[in-house]
């Protein structure tokens, strides 16, 4: 201890050797750096704990990254969509409702701790939903959101859309879709009214409740329709009847080449010719090549060497 020492540098360096955490240690340290006397000869002292904050708040942030590595990461699906509120707004029954998956729901707050994952299945396509813990949690992450293709903002009062809006305003390419949930509260004069205003501010939105199910069909249909993508559907060649009911889903002005490098890599390359049926052809059967440019709901024969 430095000559004259005080008696608020005494108790933080009492406070130091006494922490149990690397924090309480740091926080002690801020102290003693604070309190400590000013005179010339407490300067290698200085010099010290200052070196000793600056190692101790290295390891920390170093410890940070390493527990943020650990967390399980999410392999994107080829259609994501995101729910985003705050907690207690009912995200985790929208995602059992749109998937039939199980998370745990519960009537006190925070009790989404980490993503949760489930399967939307509409018009034969496979939609990742995800669940992220609420805004204000600690595991809410920003980086899902801003990859995301779809937003799902759910909300309970109409005054809850700025503070989730501003959450997602980095990710400009997605579709945003405004939830307002727990519709089976208010009386048909509410929900007039709330539709209204959504409509005035020209939101994209859905009106649901997750109790009586008001809503959510046409939430799937609104959710299926924000990611602009095309369906087309393969059959084998010379069996009328053998479509598979799984299309191939890509992006618009896809070719013939990309369906067939989505059914296996390197199949296009034994692609001979195909035959397509559907918007982007002239009549039935027609015969093209791989370079064609597919439309939705097209239906394509390929034919190998």
């Amino acid at each position: 201890m430095p000559i004259n020492a005080n008696f608020e540098f005494a108790n933080a360096q009492e406070k130091y050797y006494s922490a149990s955490t690397d924090e309480e240690k740091l926080e002690a340290l801020e102290e003693m750096l604070r309190t400590m006397p000013s005179h010339k000869g407490a300067e290698n002292l200085r010099k010290n704990l200052r070196t000793r904050y600056k190692k101790l708040k290295q390891e920390i942030e170093k410890s940070k990254k390493r527990k943020g590595s650990g967390k399980s990461g999410i392999k994107k699906g080829e259609m994501q969509a995101v729910l985003v509120g705050l907690t207690n707004s009912g995200k985790s029954s929208i995602l059992k409702i749109l998937t039939n998956t199980q998370p745990k729901i519960a009537s006190y707050g925070f009790t989404t701790t980490s993503p949760e994952i489930g399967i939307l299945n509409y018009a034969n396509c496979n939609i990742q939903i995800v669940d992220l813990p609420p805004i204000a949690s600690e595991s809410f992450d920003k980086g899902i959101v801003n990859s995301a293709d779809t937003l799902l903002m759910v909300i309970e009062k109409i005054h809850e859309i700025p503070a989730v809006m501003e959450q997602t305003r980095q990710n400009k390419k997605a579709e945003k879709i405004i939830i307002f949930n727990k519709m089976d509260l208010y009386d048909e004069e509410i929900k007039r009214k709330i539709k209204e205003t959504l409509r005035s501010k020209k939101y994209n939105f859905s009106m649901i409740s997750t109790f009586t199910k008001e809503g959510v069909e046409d939430l799937k249909e609104k959710i299926f329709k924000s990611f602009k993508i095309i369906r087309v559907y393969t059959k084998h060649p010379g069996k009328r009847e053998k479509l598979d009911n799984v299309p191939v889903v890509l992006q618009p002005n896809s070719t013939l080449q990309d369906v067939a490098e989505k059914i296996l890599h390197g199949y296009s390359k034994k692609v001979k010719y195909a035959k397509i049926t559907g918007p982007s052809c002239k009549f039935p059967n027609q015969k093209v090549g791989l370079k064609h440019i597919v439309q939705d709901k097209d239906i394509v024969e390929f034919f190998t060497e």
